[in-house]
């Protein structure tokens, strides 16, 4: 994947790093997922998986809309997701689940992609008025 840069354009949802990052964490997530409890499968672990598989997908699918407004609403949804893997991350971590070793990658790419949408919604703002 390449990243972008301020002299790029962006062509691709692939080019955006927020959706870099965020395919990141998702693949973080599984790994640490991967070690819970099998009778957390249908619980938190899907539960998990199934907000960060949604993080990168809604980036993807609001860029896919070519328009300004859905690539926006589909951002917001990607924020939610990711606040809502944030709380998942920290249920798991009290309750002792999987590796505590590989808590800390997905916990704190959650918190860089969290900011980086933040800082695109509010330039997407800025740019639409």
């Amino acid at each position: 994947m390449k990243a972008s840069t301020a002299n790029s354009k962006v062509q691709s949802f692939r080019d955006l790093k927020v959706w870099q990052r965020s395919m990141e964490l998702t693949i973080a997530t599984y790994r640490l997922t991967k070690g819970f409890p099998r009778e957390e499968v249908f619980g938190l672990t899907s539960q998990m998986t199934r907000s960060a598989v949604s993080v990168p997908s809604n980036i993807a699918e609001g860029f896919g809309r070519m328009n300004r407004l859905e690539f926006k609403r589909f951002l917001l949804i990607a924020r939610a997701s990711n606040c809502e893997l944030q709380t998942q991350l920290e249920i798991a971590s009290l309750l002792g689940l999987g590796d505590s070793s590989l808590f800390d990658q997905p916990v704190a790419l959650s918190h860089e992609v969290g900011k980086m949408l933040f800082a695109l919604l509010d330039q997407l703002k800025i740019k639409s008025g």
